[in-house]
């Protein structure tokens, strides 16, 4: 199969109840890369947040990419810093991306680039004007790609989750070059 055929085969979705257990199971294959850079107590915190997601609890829209019958994408859409972090006073009032996901053996497929589009979407169909994120600097290839589809850094939404500096990134949807 070509890459472009490859490309071609994965569809973005809605995630469905049934999913569940097998989007756990992607997120911690896409996460794990990250468990050597975090203290084994952090790394079990993360992990077990991780888990928890696959829920999808408070999200407003739960994507998934689906490549035949196997989920190797995911991301979570959450309406506000309160139901993505618990965290009113960053007072962000306006979709929140978390959990973007892409399995390692489905790298270099543009999952990630086409969940985030179909984000920018709904957000847009929700008549918000931006779209949020968070991340770090263990996260360096997603950082490159959020600044590559136009996320700006937005210094004043950063906050410390224990040792880690979480920053926050912002897009506006008028100016989006995905969607």
């Amino acid at each position: 199969m070509t890459e472009n055929q490859r490309a071609k085969a994965i569809r973005i979705r809605d995630a469905r109840g049934e999913d569940q257990e097998q989007i756990k199971q992607h997120l911690l294959e896409a996460y794990t890369q990250y468990e050597q850079l975090l203290s084994v107590e952090r790394w079990t915190r993360y992990k077990q947040e991780i888990e928890e997601s696959a829920q999808g609890r408070q999200t407003i829209a739960f994507l998934v990419a689906d490549w035949g019958d196997e989920i190797v994408g995911s991301v979570q859409l959450f309406a506000s810093a309160q139901s993505a972090y618990n965290r009113p006073e960053l007072e962000i009032h306006t979709p929140i991306i978390r959990f973007l996901a892409v399995s390692p053996k489905a790298r270099g497929n543009g999952i990630a680039e086409r969940l985030i589009e179909e984000v920018v979407r709904r957000s847009r169909d929700l008549g918000a004007a931006t779209l949020h994120l968070h991340t770090t600097d263990m996260m360096a290839a997603a950082v490159k790609l959020y600044e590559r589809l136009g996320f700006a850094r937005a210094v004043e939404k950063d906050f410390f989750n224990g040792e880690t500096h979480v920053k926050s990134y912002w897009l506006r949807l008028d100016e989006a070059r995905v969607g």
